[in-house]
This record gives C-alpha cells, structure tokens and sequence, in this order.
C-alpha cells in the first residue's frame, strides 16, 4: 500500500478513530487502526468491539493495500506535522512497518496483519430512515446530560430511542434518566420510522454519534435493529452495539397534576443558580428556591464557607413556595432551554418538578428535589 494524503484530512479521520479504540486493552489488534485503500478512496476502521467507526477520504492511492497501526500513536504524528502538509503512508509488510513520511519528518511504525483485525459483523436491520442532522443532534444533545453513570443500573447507561405518541402524534423520542432527573425529547417521526425497534444507545456511542452531527446540510441514514444501531453519511458510518436490557416506563415518573407555575428567564435563571451554589458545599450543592408573588430568591448555606442569596422576578401567581435541589442538576436542566423563558411546573416541596423551554412541549425535563 502506497498513499499521499492532505494533512488536514488525515487527522480528521485517524482522530475519529483513534477516539473509539480503548486505551487500556488486552488485545494488542484493538489499539490499531484499519487503514484500506483503493480507486482513489481510502477507509480507517476502528473498533472496540462495542462501537465500530468507518471513516472514508478521497487520497491519491499509488499502490492499493491495507495495513493497520497505532491509532493513537498515527494521530499524535499527525496532529503534531505542519498545516497544509501532504502526508506519504507507505507499507512494508514483509517488514511489518508502515513509513510515514511529511517533508523532511519521517516515522516507521510497526503493523500488525489486517487479518487479525476484527470486523463487525453485519445485522440485518428492521427499520431503516433518514433524520437530518441538526434533528438527532437536538435529541441527543438535549437528553445525554441525564444518563446514568451508574454501572449497576447499566440498562440506564444510555440514551432510550423509540417511537412513542406525542401531542400532535407519533414522534421519535429520545429519554435519558439517572433516577435524579430525566430529559424527555420529542422530533417529528421521520418517513419509514414507523416500525423501529426501541433501543438504548450507550453512553460511549452518544459521544462518538456527536462528530457525525456538526453538519447542518447532513443527512444521517439511521438503521435499526433489536442488538445494534447504525449512522451513517456517505463519509463516515458508525455502527454500535445497543444496551441489552429494559428501560423502565419513564412516563411514570413525569408529573401530570403540577399546578403551580414559574416562568423565568432561562439565562438569567441559571447564572443566578452557578453564582449563589459558589459557596455550597461540593457535596450536596443544595440551592433552595422561595417563590412568591412574581419574585424568586436563591440562596444557599453552607456552615463550613458561608451562605449566598439573589433575588430574580419571575412569573408567579401561585401560593408561597420553598423546594431546594441539587445545583448542578438545576445548571444542567437549565443550560439545555434554546428559548428565552423556562417555565417551572411544581406540585409540592417533596415532589418531581416537571421544566419546560416556554410552550413547547417538545422537550420536558423532571428533577427531583432535595431537602434543604
């Protein structure tokens, strides 16, 4: 294998790919990327047996081949030659070593055989459609803040992805839920969704997924099955594994009857929440809100450092309020509201706060309070 490659193309693609090999692995192959080459393509392939990455560049192919290498130790020298820089990637398998060549810097680094390199196998998907990308980057975006780190409750690891009845409809809805808080996300059911299978796409996934969605122009082709999910645009494909296990009936855990309503400005509200939480404890950063007559007061005490107070107006015509919660839970509801208001729907100080960004329904978030 012989190829010249732009800089600036290469470390795109190696840097996809070097993001999903793990850096802790006891299979030497799994730390390598899949370089293949032919016409005037040429892929890198990598995997960590979960998530597999398929990223595609137009090269001048001299001679056509395949190799694989360090995908990390590729990108380091990559990331560290000069913009504009055509690289040389040339192979020698009787010698086990690939040449990397860019002006006068020259690099050998030692491969190991493309047969030894796993492939994912291929699924017979379900449900097949197209979403653009701004559309699954918005139900992404706005869900993954509340997946569960927690590994005991893995089938909560990742983001839930179904069909479901919204309220002009069916809609592709995207939960995520540690227990604490739950983001729920609606979009317009794209065509041929209909039959899609529900899926929990893990937390990794969710992350690498984000690189394919910066394009507004893109559109994303979605397959579905029951045991794995794929991305693709005509460059890059992303398939991965899906969480094996149930993900619990969310619609539970939304508040129906939440009669008290606050509507404050989103922005306002939540560099308020990051100023008074300054002095709380980094333990339980509990914020407790006083709600009453069009006017809210933040404050925090913390005996070991102080205490904080600020006052904002709001909207609010309902009897007085006291609820505390966790500041970093409120900070991260709130950074998620597009709109100028986010309105705060409440029943009592013991129970789930449902939040919403102004009328749109599209998007509801529930945080549980904390006691203050």
């Amino acid at each position: 294998m012989k190829i010249s490659i732009e800089r600036g193309t290469l470390l795109k693609a190696v840097g996809q790919a070097q993001s999903v090999v793990e850096r802790r692995n006891t299979i030497p192959i799994l730390a390598n990327v899949l370089i293949e080459a032919e016409g005037d393509r040429v892929s890198f392939r990598a995997t960590d047996l979960d998530i597999e990455v398929v990223d595609r560049v137009n090269a001048q192919v001299h001679r056509a081949g395949s190799t694989t290498v360090s995908a990390v130790t590729l990108h380091e020298i990559v990331r560290k030659l000069p913009d504009g820089a055509l690289v040389n990637l040339s192979d020698d398998g009787a010698a086990g070593r690939l040449m990397v060549e860019a002006g006068r810097a020259q690099f050998q680094l030692t491969t190991l055989p493309r047969e030894d390199f796993p492939v994912m196998a291929s699924s017979e998907y379900a449900s097949n459609f197209t979403a653009p990308a701004p559309v699954l980057r918005r139900l992404f975006d706005k869900s993954r803040f509340a997946i569960s780190t927690e590994e005991t409750r893995y089938y909560l690891n990742g983001v839930y992805m179904h069909v479901a009845d919204g309220e002009d409809g069916r809609v592709l809805r995207c939960v995520a839920t540690d227990g604490h808080r739950l983001a729920r996300i609606d979009a317009p059911l794209p065509e041929g969704a209909d039959d899609m299978p529900g899926v929990i796409v893990p937390r990794k996934t969710v992350g690498e997924l984000r690189k394919l969605l910066d394009d507004d122009e893109a559109q994303i082709a979605v397959s579905v099955s029951e045991t794995k999910v794929r991305f693709a645009t005509p460059e890059i494909t992303l398939t991965s594994k899906v969480i094996d296990g149930t993900f619990p009936d969310y619609s539970r855990v939304i508040p129906n009857g939440n009669s008290r309503r606050m509507e404050v400005d989103a922005s306002e509200f939540a560099k308020a929440v990051d100023r008074v939480a300054t002095v709380s404890s980094e333990r339980s950063r509990a914020v407790k809100m006083q709600i009453d007559d069009d006017r809210l007061v933040l404050s925090v005490n913390a005996p070991d450092s102080g205490n904080a107070e600020e006052e904002l107006g709001v909207a609010y015509h309902d009897e007085r309020l006291e609820i505390g919660f966790n500041a970093k839970y409120l900070l991260e509801i709130a950074s998620q509201v597009d709109r100028e208001n986010a309105v705060f729907l409440f029943n009592s100080a013991g129970d789930p706060t449902l939040m919403r960004e102004g009328n749109d329904g599209s998007a509801v978030y529930v945080v549980m309070p904390m006691r203050v």
